[in-house]
């Protein structure tokens, strides 16, 4: 079967998202460690917790960005892994945002964040996506 149109945007909007996403977290995690270091050196206990909560994050942003580039080398490929992982990661997005809203962290990046993987999700479970990947 011949990939839909949608699949391949997803696909390169994975792609591009994680390798973003690998630069950030590599970012975030180094600047992490020199807080926490410079924390250690001398200055305040908050400096440390920040710098410990920012390579905390970087992480999880690893881990996200990790998540997005096998997505969308299986996507292109139509591997029936890659579906069950975007459904995943689709998944997990929705509870950050969720959780995101209930610790009051903000409400408009989060509601984007739940339509757009509202709508992924929705795509990924139409009857052609399902069939492209194997899944139906």
């Amino acid at each position: 079967m011949e990939r839909p149109v949608g699949v391949t945007i997803l696909a390169i909007l994975a792609l591009i998202g994680g390798v973003l996403g690998l630069l950030g977290s590599f970012g975030l995690m180094a600047l992490g460690g020199v807080v926490a270091v410079g924390g250690a050196a001398g200055m305040s206990s908050h400096a440390v917790g920040g710098g410990s909560m920012m390579m905390l994050v970087g992480g999880f942003m690893l881990f996200q960005s990790v998540l997005s580039l096998a997505f969308g080398v299986g996507a292109l490929m139509l591997t029936p892994w890659a579906w069950t992982l975007g459904v995943f990661a689709e998944c997990l997005s929705l509870l950050l945002s969720l959780a995101q809203i209930v610790t009051g962290k903000g409400m408009g990046g989060p509601i984007f964040s739940i339509l757009i993987a509202g709508l992924i999700l929705y795509y990924l479970f139409t009857p052609n996506v399902k069939e492209a990947f194997g899944k139906a």
